[in-house]
C-alpha cells in the first residue's frame, strides 16, 4: 500500500501558545476554517479525544470520525481518522506550533494518507483535496488569529427561541423538511434542498426581502434528529462573512423550546455600499441582527403552529 506523505506551513504574527489553544477547540473550527461546516466532540478523556468533522472538499460534503492527542506542553495535535469516506483508506497527521519568538510562530501541518486500493484516480482526488483543504485552513488560521481584535467587535453571537405545546420532533420536522419551505414560508421564494448523504444536506435558497428584492444563500447542514440541526452559508449576504447557526429543540414539562442561534461576522468593505457612507459598524450589527433575527422567528412560528395542529 502507497502511503503519501505531505507538509504544509504558515506564519503566523501570534503567541505559539494562542494558535494552539485555538486548534485544541474544535467547536469554533466552522467559524475559522473555510471547508468545515460542523463539529462534534464525540468523547474526551484526558489528552485524547474523539471528534466527528462535517467537512467540504473539492467541492463535496463528506464526513468522517477521528481520534486526536492534545500536547499542550509540546505544542502538537495528532490526529487519525478513525472512520474514512471514500476514496480515503486511511488519513492522519499532526498539527506542529513552533514558537519564533514572542509573537511569532510557524504552523506545521503534516499529513500522511493512502487511497482505497491504491486507485491512482483516488489517490489524485485526496492530493488535491489535502493541499486545497490544507492552505485554506493554514490561511484562515492565520487571518483570524492577526485580526482576532478586530473581530471581537465584527463577530457576534444571539438567539431567538419560542415555546411549543408540541413535540420537538414535529418541530425538528418542520425545519428539516425544507424543501417544503417555499410552501411553508413566505418569506422564501424558492428553495433547492439535496441529501445524497442521510443526514448531510447541501440548502439553496431565494429569501425575499422587506423591501421586496431576493437574495440566494447557499447552506450545508447536519441533521441531528429530532433535536438539532447545524449549518454553515457559503454563499453569503453581502454584509457577512461567517454565518453559522444551530437550530435546537428541547422538550421540557411544558412542551417544547426551540430555538435558533447565529454567529456572523461582519463583512466591513460592504458596510457602505449597503447601508450608506455614514453608516457604523453598530448599524451593521443591528441591521443584520434584525434581519437573522425576524427570518427565524417567522420561521419558527410557522413550525410552532405546525406542531400544535401535529399534537
Amino acid at each position: 500500500m502507497t502511503t503519501r506523505e505531505v507538509e504544509h506551513e504558515i506564519t503566523v504574527t501570534a503567541p505559539a501558545k494562542a494558535v494552539y489553544a485555538l486548534l485544541a477547540e474544535v467547536t469554533n473550527w466552522p467559524r475559522i476554517f473555510p471547508p468545515t461546516i460542523h463539529v462534534d466532540q464525540v468523547e474526551a478523556n484526558g489528552n485524547e479525544e474523539r471528534i466527528r468533522i462535517w467537512a467540504t472538499a473539492n467541492g463535496e460534503a463528506k464526513n468522517w470520525t477521528s481520534r486526536r492527542t492534545l500536547d499542550a506542553d509540546a505544542l502538537r495535535i495528532t490526529f487519525r481518522q478513525e472512520v474514512t469516506t471514500p476514496p480515503v483508506a486511511a488519513m492522519g497527521g499532526t498539527w506542529i506550533i513552533e514558537p519564533l519568538d514572542d509573537d511569532r510562530c510557524r504552523v506545521r501541518l503534516l499529513h500522511d494518507y493512502r487511497a482505497i486500493d491504491d486507485d491512482p484516480e483516488g489517490l489524485a482526488w485526496i492530493d488535491e483535496a489535502v493541499d486545497r483543504n490544507s492552505r485554506s485552513e493554514l490561511a484562515a488560521l492565520k487571518e483570524n488569529l492577526e485580526r482576532a481584535h478586530a473581530d471581537e467587535e465584527l463577530t457576534f453571537s444571539f438567539t431567538d427561541s419560542v415555546q411549543v405545546n408540541g413535540s420537538a420532533k414535529d418541530m425538528f420536522d418542520f425545519i428539516n423538511e425544507a424543501d417544503l419551505w417555499a410552501e411553508r414560508l413566505p418569506h422564501v421564494a424558492t428553495i433547492r434542498l439535496t441529501e445524497d448523504t442521510p443526514g448531510l444536506q447541501t440548502l439553496e435558497m431565494d429569501t425575499r426581502a422587506k423591501d421586496g428584492s431576493t437574495h440566494t444563500t447557499k447552506s450545508y447542514r447536519v441533521t441531528f434528529p429530532h433535536h438539532r440541526i447545524a449549518y454553515k452559508q457559503v454563499t453569503l449576504p453581502a454584509l457577512m462573512t461567517l454565518h453559522t447557526g444551530i437550530w435546537t429543540f428541547q422538550e421540557t414539562e411544558e412542551g417544547t423550546t426551540a430555538s435558533s442561534q447565529h454567529t456572523v461576522t461582519l463583512n466591513t468593505a460592504n458596510i457602505a455600499k449597503v447601508l450608506g457612507a455614514d453608516a457604523t459598524v453598530a448599524d451593521a450589527r443591528e441591521y443584520v441582527h434584525t434581519a437573522l433575527s425576524t427570518n427565524s422567528l417567522a420561521t419558527l412560528n410557522h413550525a410552532k403552529n405546525h406542531a400544535e395542529r401535529t399534537s
